[in-house]
């Protein structure tokens, strides 16, 4: 028996939004009959792209309906640039959770709300076989960018991960390798743009404290000590940290020499190029 929360539970036995709309300004349909699950989405839409009302039908077990049922909830009245941007993540927290082995529901309705929209604009949608990849798992007919897709969207880290978001790998299992591959591949990337990321962007002056505290007690003090020295952390003014030297440090004649050629480049080497250290 699955865990399902009590809003899950609501969304299932009294769906909100079940339906037809006649004559809609889009539609968005997704998913297979024969995988078991499918899902009809359809909107109306008004001259300023706002969502009037939005009504559904699917084929697919009480997950599948809760999470049509709360995508409806999540969009009417919302401008069709907002709608666009809801993720799965966001629909299942909406039903205050959902099974892990459930996430495909959740993916299943971000997926229809984007081919409605596609449909809205008049955009091609693509096909499975050729334009949106090749067909990994042959069970499912799961494409490997619809598998990557979910990966790198949802950090997803194995196989079962990728099964309980899409299906793929549910079945004869003989995709698993490639289905590792996709994972092992988006994960290396991830890592890359992360570091990347982090070393474009200015230092905020918490995360510049917080290194210059962690160098001098982790490599600079102890080193210092050893000498029978020491040195204390007075302040941090942007990029000047200012410091007192102690023990045999504060009276030797090298103390200068000591601030500029020892911390002053290890805090360089190991938080930011331009940092200055001035005695107290």
């Amino acid at each position: 028996m699955w865990d399902y929360s009590d809003k899950v539970m609501d969304h299932f036995l009294n769906p909100r939004n079940v339906g037809e709309i006649e004559n809609p300004d889009a539609v968005g349909l997704v998913g297979n009959i024969t995988c078991g699950d499918a899902l009809k989405l359809m909107l109306r839409i008004d001259r300023d792209e706002t969502i009037l009302d939005a009504k559904f039908k699917t084929f697919g077990c009480g997950s599948a309906i809760a999470s049509s049922s709360a995508l409806t909830e999540l969009i009417i009245g919302k401008k069709l640039s907002d709608a666009v941007r809801i993720t799965n993540r966001e629909i299942a927290e909406y039903l205050d959770g959902l099974p892990e082995e459930k996430m495909h529901c959740s993916v299943m309705g971000m997926e229809a709300l984007e081919a409605a929209i596609a449909n809205y604009r008049g955009e091609r949608q693509a096909d499975e076989k050729t334009d949106a990849g090749e067909i990994v798992c042959k069970c499912f007919g799961v494409t490997d960018t619809r598998i990557e897709r979910v990966v790198r969207e949802n950090k997803l880290s194995s196989i079962e991960d990728v099964t309980h978001y899409v299906k793929a790998g549910g079945g004869c299992k003989k995709c698993h390798e490639q289905i590792q591959a996709i994972i092992d591949r988006v994960t290396a990337e991830l890592a890359t743009e992360g570091e990347a990321e982090q070393e474009s962007r200015p230092m905020t002056n918490l995360e510049r404290m917080q290194k210059v505290i962690q160098v001098i007690e982790r490599e600079i003090r102890p080193s210092l000590q050893a000498d029978g020295g020491d040195i204390k952390l007075v302040d941090i003014d942007g990029k000047r940290v200012i410091v007192a030297l102690r023990g045999t440090c504060a009276g030797c004649g090298a103390a200068q020499l000591t601030l500029k050629n020892f911390v002053e480049v290890k805090l360089r080497d190991a938080v930011e190029p331009d940092i200055t250290v001035e005695a107290a």
